[in-house]
């Protein structure tokens, strides 16, 4: 089975004709960089993950899964797992493509008791890993016995080192599950800068979306 993910830079973005805005969002860390897996590729990584869970021995209770981005490899480390018991909290600190609030924020709590469980903490990646941080600590203080962190992707800067994870990225990663989501916020960053139609389509496409998409999407916005 083939696995597809697309990453990109500004330095390639701007070979292509966008040096006049060479920066279109601020990265504290470096220049902005995309990586687009396919859904084959996020399967892939949920396998590389359970494995690693596996050969640790680690037997958690339930699968608690960070809204929204843990929902997806949350749902398919059950399956793997066999694990059926899983919950959701809801924690809110991105408003935009590299753009945070100042601090993260617990929005949603557990709705469960997790006093004395083994519970896997899962989300699609560890960025700043300041909301894994929050999430770890709250469950802690919900009387949790013991709370290991799973993603699929992590960065290199994370405050919080996942203890099972697949990957390592400096790239912005643009979810199969959120495409529509990453492109309108890009589609509107870039109308704003008074981009054309067919230069918003050349961002996107550039980014290594597929094209299908660009036009199902650019099809439904003005």
């Amino acid at each position: 089975m083939k696995h597809v993910y697309h990453s990109k830079s500004l330095k390639n973005l701007n070979d292509r004709g966008s040096s006049k805005n060479s920066a279109l969002m601020k990265s504290p860390k470096k220049l902005e960089k995309y990586e687009v897996p396919s859904w084959d590729y996020i399967y892939t990584l949920c396998i590389q993950v359970t494995d690693q869970i596996k050969r640790s021995g680690y037997g958690p209770d339930l699968i608690v899964a960070i809204s929204r981005g843990g929902w997806i490899p949350g749902r398919v480390l059950s399956d793997i797992l066999g694990l059926p018991k899983i919950a959701t909290i809801k924690v809110e600190y991105y408003e935009d493509i590299y753009k945070t609030r100042p601090k993260p924020e617990i929005t949603q709590p557990l709705p469960i008791d997790i006093s004395g469980k083994r519970v896997l903490l899962v989300d699609d990646i560890a960025d700043s890993g300041r909301s894994l941080e929050l999430v770890r600590k709250h469950l802690y203080e919900q009387g949790a016995k013991d709370v290991k962190i799973c993603t699929l992707y992590h960065k290199p800067w994370s405050i919080v080192k996942p203890d099972f994870n697949a990957r390592e990225t400096d790239a912005w990663v643009c979810f199969p599950h959120e495409i529509f989501e990453t492109m309108r916020k890009i589609h509107l960053k870039l109308k704003k800068q008074g981009k054309t139609r067919k230069e918003i389509e050349r961002k996107l496409l550039s980014m290594g979306i597929k094209p299908f998409l660009v036009r199902k999407f650019l099809s439904q916005v003005q």
